[in-house]
């Protein structure tokens, strides 16, 4: 556990002190579990943990947690655990299906942290299924509900899980659901990367954070050359709404992997990279070190010669990276507070490189990236 996920320690604290019994069987489950210590100091055996989030999926794992992306609400649980997210029409459906889970004398106990929408919470598990005590510490409030036997509201209950479910957006074009990035618009500066990108992009690509798949799909649409598509993406909600919204083209093959990008890429030799990478964790902190990683794991992944065209805000600290992963570095634009970066990937087959993949004006874009990089660093 990270010094900052009081809501885990929180939520632990009513058996620690003794106010709620841990179940001596029966099976356990925790949505959208996290790990740490607090949770080892519990039998594990009959724990079931549910996390899409890939990084806090291999914690669980590593800490030999059976941990899965999606779990079957049909199983019964002696005790249901959850640590909602903080939008609340997802976490309204993470209720309504911990109270499905709970078996006959289960208890559903959740927590969050005040400045995450501990109280909203706290009065949507009461109108769901009544609470039965509340603790607060920690800058946390952890509550539960009283021992359930199918004692809730189940209107309210098929309510929020509809609210959850993936529905159209943007006249029907894609498919989204709340709690997802930028789940019912385009975000701004994937719109910016979109309008830049070449209609030479060819060969084999990927989409770094691929999210629902909007990139991916503008990839597809403007560049008739590429033959492979593979898209990385550590929330597997997103990641499952991408392989809903993407067709490929004839003779184009698509790949979806539920991974984290910081860890490396399986594969590489990749023609071209695009990616709007994250900035934040999931606690909601700034973490320019995960984009700072994404461009070393992408100048990994691309054959000589290769490029990336990546979007980010102006204020990101991400040229030193570019400086030292790639042989040329250029803005393509900027507006909103975002700038859309392309870097080439210097090697002995780059001047073998089709002309697209290395025009010969590169020289220019190398001398235009020095000066930009000598301004950025001036401001």
């Amino acid at each position: 556990m990270s010094p900052d996920d009081l809501p885990l320690k929180a939520l632990l604290l009513p058996f620690d002190d003794g106010v709620l019994p841990w179940p001596p069987q029966g099976r356990i489950v925790f949505l959208r579990a996290r790990a740490g210590w607090p949770l080892q100091r519990h039998p594990l055996t009959a724990l079931v943990a549910e996390q899409s989030l890939r990084p806090l999926a291999d914690a669980l794992q590593q800490a030999g947690v059976d941990v899965h992306p999606h779990l079957d609400d049909g199983q019964s649980a002696a005790l249901v655990l959850v640590l909602p997210p903080r939008q609340r029409d997802e976490a309204r459906a993470l209720f309504a299906r911990a109270v499905a889970m709970a078996g006959a004398g289960a208890r559903v106990v959740v927590a969050a942290a005040n400045d995450e929408g501990a109280r909203s919470h706290e009065r949507d598990l009461q109108a769901l299924a009544g609470l039965d005590g509340s603790l607060s510490k920690f800058h946390c409030r952890v509550f539960w509900t009283p021992p359930l036997a199918g004692a809730h509201d189940a209107a309210l209950a098929a309510q929020w899980r509809l609210a959850d479910a993936p529905r159209p957006i943007l006249d029907g074009r894609f498919s989204s659901r709340p709690g997802v990035f930028a789940w019912d618009r385009i975000d701004p500066a994937s719109a910016l990367l979109a309008a830049q990108l070449p209609a030479s992009l060819a060969g084999r690509g990927a989409d770094l954070g691929a999210g629902w798949g909007y990139l991916a799909a503008e990839v597809l649409a403007r560049a008739p050359g590429v033959r492979a598509l593979d898209l990385y993406e550590a929330e597997a909600r997103a990641l499952d709404l991408a392989r809903s919204n993407l067709s490929a083209p004839t003779g184009t093959t698509l790949g979806f992997h539920w991974h984290d990008v910081t860890t490396g890429l399986p594969d590489d030799g990749y023609d071209f990279i695009v990616s709007n990478p994250p900035f934040h964790a999931h606690d909601r902190g700034d973490r320019p070190g995960l984009g700072q990683r994404f461009i070393e794991v992408a100048a990994q992944a691309l054959r000589p010669g290769g490029r990336l065209l990546l979007v980010a805000n102006r204020h990101l600290p991400y040229e030193a990276t570019l400086a030292r992963a790639f042989t040329g570095v250029q803005v393509l634009a900027q507006g909103g507070g975002f700038k859309v970066v392309e870097a080439l990937k210097g090697g002995a087959s780059q001047e073998r490189a089709p002309r697209e993949r290395a025009p010969k004006e590169w020289g220019s874009k190398q001398r235009a990236a020095r000066e930009w990089g000598s301004k950025e660093r001036a401001r």
